[in-house]
């Protein structure tokens, strides 16, 4: 390889990666260090902090239904309370 390929292909490796990083929103901070990805929208960051939140409220929630149904005392009352109501709606 020639030093005019050479020279060629490392202008093409770089435009490469500079396209990759625009591409995928990754910001330089004050010292050149990378630091993350840059947020277009301001709305962005509120819609991923509400996201953020539902995701933590559906874990709890989980966590919650796996207690229930693991718990055989609770379940076998939970199945009474459940016939009970049944029961009512019926009437």
């Amino acid at each position: 390889m020639n030093p005019f390929e050479m020279v060629v292909a490392i202008i093409v490796v770089i435009t490469i990666g500079k396209v990759l990083q625009a591409r995928y929103g990754v910001v330089k901070g004050r010292h050149g260090q990378l630091e993350g990805l840059a947020t277009r929208d301001p709305g962005e960051k509120l819609e991923a902090e509400r996201l953020r939140d539902d995701i933590r409220a559906l874990k709890e929630r989980v966590q919650v239904l796996e207690r229930v149904i693991t718990d055989n005392e609770n379940s076998l009352r939970l199945d009474h309370e459940i016939e009970k109501l049944r029961d009512k709606n019926r009437i």
